[in-house]
């Protein structure tokens, strides 16, 4: 009897959370090693559906960075980083286009195979982020720097009932593609649909005090304490830009953003629909709750 009254429980904590949601769109990023994991990936694709199913709009930004590397070990090429950022040369361009198509494909499958609906967005076809070639140090070929992400495309998809499922590419004023970070890709995407919430799932549960102690979770903080984290260096490394991508949201107008692991199983419904959350929510003012 006492895990029935916990099962009920749960459900009546959900409620308020699926009463306030229901209709907003959020924003869901995720990517990086996840993408190789067949079972993190199902539990992901299982709490988006969930979200559909109670009224919510989930938007899906999806990675790719394992698939290209292996193909393009396949072809013989190493990859190169300056600064953090793959060099994508002609030839890289069209690895990165063929693998984040079939990321793309896979996941709107997925979604259908679990009774949900959805349509995938990529590329030149899609035609939703465009670009300027990023400057850096030195050339690294086909890689965006945003300059608008047209939200008509996306809308249509969800006016149709149908989850959106966005790849990280760009068309640039030469009408050639670009590579763009994903998180950059969310961002934007969550602002320019004034979504409720953008949520970045990563191999890391959130912003940690210390980095060695995943006790040291912080459950909230607002924009200016993120500041100040990024300044004493308590966050560092592939943290950042996930941190500046929640900042560039929230000032754009998204009312909250959320930076969860994608180990969890189910961290997704656990951060939207429990009291508590499961990661690291940042907000632009002092709102508490999830």
């Amino acid at each position: 009897m006492d895990e029935f009254i916990r099962k009920a429980d749960v459900l009546i904590e959900a409620l308020p959370y699926i009463k306030e949601f229901r209709g907003k769109i959020s924003v869901i990023k995720f990517g990086g090693s996840a993408m190789g994991d067949e079972k993190l990936v199902r539990g992901v694709i299982e709490d988006i559906v969930f979200m559909s199913y109670v009224g919510m709009k989930p938007v899906i930004v999806h990675g790719g960075g394992p698939m290209i590397s292996a193909r393009m070990k396949e072809r013989g090429k190493v990859p190169h980083f300056v600064d953090g950022i793959r060099v994508t040369d002609e030839e890289t361009i069209h690895i990165v286009d063929a693998s984040l198509a079939e990321v793309n494909r896979s996941l709107v499958q997925q979604i259908e195979q679990l009774g949900g609906k959805a349509e995938g967005l990529h590329g030149r076809k899609a035609d939703v982020v465009r670009v300027r070639k990023m400057a850096a140090r030195e050339d690294i070929g086909y890689v965006g720097e945003i300059t608008l992400v047209r939200p008509a495309p996306i809308l249509k998809v969800l006016e149709a009932g149908r989850i959106p499922v966005i790849s990280p590419m760009g068309i640039g004023n030469d009408n050639h593609l670009y590579n763009v970070n994903g998180d950059q890709v969310s961002s934007w995407t969550a602002a320019r649909l004034e979504a409720h919430k953008l949520v970045l799932m990563t191999s890391v549960g959130g912003i940690l005090k210390d980095e060695k102690d995943t006790k040291s979770l912080v459950s909230t903080l607002n924009t200016n304490q993120v500041k100040e984290l990024m300044g004493s260096s308590v966050i560092t490394g592939g943290m950042i830009p996930k941190a500046n991508a929640c900042l560039e949201a929230l000032e754009k107008g998204v009312r909250k953003t959320h930076i969860i692991s994608v180990n969890v199983p189910h961290a997704l419904l656990l951060e939207i629909f429990t009291d508590k959350g499961i990661g690291t929510e940042i907000i632009k003012d002092r709102v508490h709750d999830k």
